[in-house]
């Protein structure tokens, strides 16, 4: 027997009381099914006589079993109501629990701050399976890995689950690997455990006591199980748990023969105290004192204390009923967080660097002056709650990186058969520029395969990995010496440094510590047209469509006439607006220092008129989303009195702090709690079955009436889209070859330089991207006629402003009229004000998602032309010799006069993804407000707490919260 069955055995005492004497196989398949973990050989006949006395002795323990049911039922209970419910050592006596409980089990499980990823995915895997029993079908194996990938994920702390999402694991070995690394590179000496051992150890118990023994020593532990004496700091210890295991075979039983708890926890203030301090520790430190009103908690205070009492609520729901998980499952959806992403865009020189160095006060934190920028690294800053700077570089595969040598040499031969340096500017690869950051001189004459040696990237282990690369130090000065190779080459380079590093380098996030505008913000330096590098150019795509504000910088004096700029603005112009989330967009002048008032107030009218006449940006941002801002980063970082008509620089700490104001967060989850907490308390009354009964009636009836409203409103905006589009089908039939014939033959190019841009831009999928000026995509032009057709109707449907209502205002309209209800019927108040609550939170939800799914059916437009182009792309990118620049015309515009249909079909599918939008966006209404009508009204609750105290206490913070809001309104 292993050291695990004794005290199994004795925990799970039989129904019925055991026979005198059992056979061998008997033993053996009650011995396996309660101990997963045992692999004692039970045919083995040397092993008959102790698994006889074995017999013998639960024979006799069986005439007890009555006795000590009571005692042990309650004893369980007690186990189980103060063990904690994550971890490894969650339930280290394994005792009986339900599918139910395991699947609460799993779903409140995180990883601990002493707990590896390997063993946590251990943990999630043996409660996943002993909730859900998969069959041994390959189907469902793969679904439970799936469910547990997508828990796990979860789980994990903040910092390093987002890192892991963003590398897409498929599948659960590969996520334990990602958090490994991420783990092993934020720790001096890291303890790592093999993924492979995750998916092998399946069939072991995690949190045993085989998993807590060390051969030869006894192990005490305090009330934080898992901690060992030797590791413990308390003084006095309120529980003791002793484990002498000297080997498998022969196991060293406590008293009475058995591993034993000499005390169970006690339940003293110390101990409380002990727990609730665990918690705070995992709570962000509170950087932010946003007061309420005078004499009352900040927010920040507010949403601590309130997220602590949920989770106390949560802690004593059990779970086991109906009303009780789906409560549970509310509490859990209370937790949301909205990032705001700024993108900074601007040429080389605009002073983008300074801008966000003075923005964030840390002067010297991203490069300048020295250095030349790299246009192909995006930077991000954001904020972390560790002490030290951080520089997070993420590389492209080694795969990408040979793919895209191959593509700048064939650059370089094709540059050679052209003569004309005209089309300098109609290429974005500069195939010199980065070879030689990376391999000097070497690269002239090797082949492709000989550059991928590994000796080119001895010093950046993680690129072959590859794996993230973490630079770290005490100083914004001191990381910003560590990263610059990673983002910029030097002007004049110096023997010191051999290689830079930034033409493998996807992006860079910077982290600044105690930096309270970067709480819920992100500052995102992006080059101005996407990059060659397909993993980089779709990295910058999907930064673009989320931005929420746009910050375009470029000097003073230059403003209005700039071309860059503007064509930076108005290529990604449809990616920010209708196939983004940018809500404004600030046109920021630098170097403004000595400039007078009287001429700052000519730029700003003269940027503001050039805004007017680019009916590319406004046919996507209205005048009231465009401001214009002056700024002086050396004067203001200097510390000067700035005059702030001269220098707004605080007028952007102001805009950066209203984004990163965090009043709708704390308000929607004190909200969504104090409506949770109003069910519970409401669902404790047995007496008012007959009002419940009623009120479910006419919200029912309600419900039917807003439904059909919802669904009648968005049935009358798709056949409106549907009118635009066939028009714009039209139109495109009959106008493309003019859209088709500006891009083939551009005015005051020769034909010799446009060979390479039409060149780049075949094999680019039909995208070409200038190292200045203005981003082409053919896909885009030949969908112009589409996209222009519904713009203006497609802004004014799906607003990135959300405040402003999707579907005209027809999801925000949505109401059960729960206000007049709880005027009449006030014995079920409670039950419908969480009904509110939920609304509010279900309205919010819906709202996001329709923002997401916006973007993918404004785009689809674009999307079906390409698909239904790549197949010409392919054969215009293999043309070679005399005459390609003819070929390629000729084939592309003999694929389109072939492919007219596509218009039709770029139509029909923004139309089905409408109508799925539409299926959504009802059988979310429908069902949400169903389930929580059933949950409040319907259901029976067995069992909940009295939660009056909490409630109180957390109505007052919503009001504390509402009256602020009011007087920031009236202010």
């Amino acid at each position: 027997m292993c050291p695990v069955c004794v005290p199994l055995l004795t925990s799970h005492l039989p129904q019925q009381p055991f026979p005198a004497l059992l056979s061998t196989k008997e033993i053996s398949n009650r011995v396996i099914q309660w101990c997963p973990a045992c692999r004692y050989d039970m045919s083995n006949p040397q092993n008959l006589q102790p698994a006889q006395a074995l017999a013998h002795m639960l024979a006799d323990m069986a005439d007890l079993q009555q006795q000590q049911a009571v005692l042990h039922q309650r004893q369980t209970q007690m186990l189980l109501n103060l063990l904690p419910q994550s971890g490894a050592a969650a339930n280290p006596l394994h005792l009986e629990l339900s599918p139910e409980d395991h699947r609460r089990r799993f779903r409140g499980c995180r990883m601990g701050p002493q707990e590896g990823p390997s063993a946590f995915a251990q943990q999630l895997l043996y409660d996943a399976g002993r909730w859900l029993h998969p069959g041994p079908t390959q189907g469902e194996v793969q679904l439970l890995e799936a469910v547990v990938l997508e828990q796990f994920v979860e789980g994990l702390p903040r910092e390093m689950a987002d890192w892991v999402k963003c590398r897409k694991p498929p599948n659960l070995e590969a996520a334990v690997r990602l958090a490994e690394e991420h783990l092993a590179a934020r720790t001096e000496n890291p303890r790592r455990s093999q993924p492979g051992e995750v998916l092998a150890a399946t069939g072991a118990v995690p949190g045993s006591l085989v998993a807590a023994q060390t051969q030869g020593q006894v192990r005490e532990q305090c009330g934080d199980l898992g901690h060992f004496q030797q590791e413990c700091q308390e003084d006095a210890m309120e529980v003791q748990q002793v484990y002498s295991v000297t080997g498998m075979s022969t196991p060293n039983f406590g008293r009475g023969g058995l591993y034993s708890v000499l005390d169970l926890p006690s339940i003293s203030e110390k101990g409380k105290r002990k727990s609730e301090l665990e918690f705070d520790e995992c709570q962000p430190s509170p950087k932010r004192q946003d007061n309420c009103a005078a004499g009352s908690q900040s927010e920040t205070e507010i949403l601590s204390d309130v997220k602590d009492i949920m989770r106390r609520v949560s802690e004593r729901l059990h779970g086991r009923d109906k009303l009780s998980a789906f409560l549970k499952d509310q509490i859990k959806d209370l937790e949301t967080e909205r990032r705001h992403l700024v993108g900074v865009f601007g040429r080389t020189g605009a002073g983008k660097s300074s801008l966000i160095n003075a923005i964030i006060n840390k002067e010297g934190l991203l490069p300048s002056a020295s250095v030349s920028a790299c246009t192909s690294v995006m930077i991000k800053v954001e904020a972390t709650n560790g002490s030290k700077y951080e520089a997070h570089i993420e590389f492209i595969t080694k795969e990408d990186w040979e793919n895209e040598v191959q593509s700048l040499k064939q650059a370089l031969e094709d540059h050679d058969d052209d003569d004309d340096d005209d089309g300098g500017n109609d290429d974005c690869l500069d195939p010199d520029g980065k070879l030689s950051a990376l391999y000097g001189e070497e690269w002239k004459g090797k082949l492709t395969h000989s550059l991928m040696d590994n000796k080119y990237f001895r010093d950046i282990p993680e690129f072959l990995k590859p794996k993230i690369k973490i630079l770290e130090s005490d100083s914004a000065e001191g990381l910003s010496e560590k990263f610059v190779r990673y983002t910029r080459s030097e002007s004049n380079e110096t023997e010191e440094v051999k290689r830079w590093y930034w033409p493998l380098v996807k992006c860079v996030t910077v982290k600044v510590p105690d930096n309270d505008f970067l709480d819920h913000v992100t500052l995102v330096d992006l080059p101005g047209n996407g990059d060659s590098n397909r993993s980089r150019d779709q990295m910058w795509t999907e930064f673009i469509a989320s931005c929420s504000t746009v910050w375009i910088v470029t000097e003073m004096t230059r403003a209005a006439s700039e071309r860059e700029a503007w064509d930076i603005l108005e290529g990604a112009s449809s990616l920010l607006g209708n196939g983004g989330e940018c809500q404004q967009i600030h046109f920021i002048c630098t170097k403004s220092d000595h400039e007078k008032p009287d001429d700052i107030y000519k730029v700003k009218k003269a940027v503001k008129n050039e805004f007017k006449k680019r009916e590319t940006i406004t046919n996507h941002f209205s005048e009231d989303s465009f401001q214009v801002f002056t700024v002086s980063s050396k004067e203001f970082l200097k510390g000067e009195n700035v005059n702030p008509d001269v220098n707004e620089i605080l007028k952007l700490k102001e805009i950066l702090k209203n984004l990163n104001d965090a009043h709708s967060e704390t308000s929607n989850y004190v909200s969504g709690a104090h409506g949770i907490l109003s069910l519970i308390q409401g669902a404790r009354s047995r007496e008012v079955v007959e009002q419940k009964n009623e009120v479910c009636a006419v919200l029912e009836g309600n419900l039917s009436i807003q439904h059909n409203r919802v669904k009648k409103a968005i049935e009358d905006i798709t056949k409106a889209f549907e009118q635009h589009l066939r028009e714009g089908v039209e139109k495109s039939q009959n106008l493309c070859e003019r859209k088709l014939r500006s891009f083939l033959h551009p005015s005051k190019t020769s034909g010799r330089s446009f060979h390479k841009t039409l060149k780049s831009a075949v094999r680019n999928v039909g995208i070409q991207k200038p190292k200045k000026g203005k981003r082409k995509d053919l896909n885009m032009i030949l969908a112009s006629y589409l996209t222009e057709s519904i713009d203006e109707k497609f802004r004014k449907t799906f607003p990135n402003d959300l405040k402003c209502g999707n579907f005209n205002g027809a999801i925000d309209a949505f109401s059960l009229n729960t206000d007049s209800l709880i005027e009449k019927y006030k014995n079920v108040k409670l039950q419908l004000t969480f009904l509110q609550t939920e609304e509010r939170k279900m309205k919010t939800k819906l709202n996001k998602t329709i923002l997401t799914q916006k973007k993918w059916i404004y785009n689809s437009l674009t999307e079906t032309i390409r698909s239904n182009m790549k197949g010409c792309y392919k054969e215009a990118a293999a043309f070679e010799g005399p005459g390609t620049l003819k070929r390629m015309r000729d084939t592309i515009e003999r694929h389109v006069e072939s492919k007219k249909y596509m218009f039709e079909e770029a139509k029909n599918a923004m139309l089905e993804q409408l109508n799925d939008l539409k299926e959504t966006v009802l059988r979310t209404l429908k069902k949400t407000m169903e389930e929580s009508i059933e949950h409040s009204l319907k259901t029976e609750a067995c069992s909940l707490p009295d939660v009056l105290e909490h409630l109180e206490m957390v109505k007052k913070h919503c009001d504390e919260l509402n009256g602020d809001q009011d007087e920031k309104k009236n202010s």
